[in-house]
């Protein structure tokens, strides 16, 4: 009895393609574009800094740590407004907010910041 369920139980693994193990949804390609030009976007800041757990980097800094953020998330990521969550508005560790300083001294909030460009995005 114990080998019939043994050989039961291989037909069935065997059945099952490599696509049943895929995530539920691969980022769309719209939607990678976006984000892609919203990191461009701060990458291009050239009179800002983008201030992270109290400190600030410089704009490539930035980018090449949203980059790899989103790179460790990409599975919660399914859409630009899920990067801006999860990826670019604040610290995973501590919890805390993620601000573009401006050459002014003003401060926005980068999901605020981003929001922004998305919204002119998709207009």
């Amino acid at each position: 009895m114990r080998r019939v369920i043994l050989i039961v139980l291989a037909i069935l693994l065997a059945s099952l393609s490599h696509s049943d193990f895929a995530p539920a949804s691969e980022l769309p390609s719209a939607e990678h574009r976006k984000i892609e030009v919203l990191v461009s976007c701060i990458e291009g800041l050239t009179d800002a800094r983008f201030v992270r757990n109290g400190k600030d980097y410089s704009a490539a800094a930035a980018a090449e740590f949203l980059r790899r953020k989103w790179q460790t998330l990409r599975a919660e990521v399914c859409s630009a407004e899920d990067f801006i969550d999860k990826v670019a508005s604040s610290s995973s560790t501590t919890g805390k907010p993620y601000f573009i300083r401006f050459g002014d001294g003003r401060e926005v909030p980068s999901a605020e910041f981003l929001r922004a460009h998305l919204f002119k995005l998709q207009q």
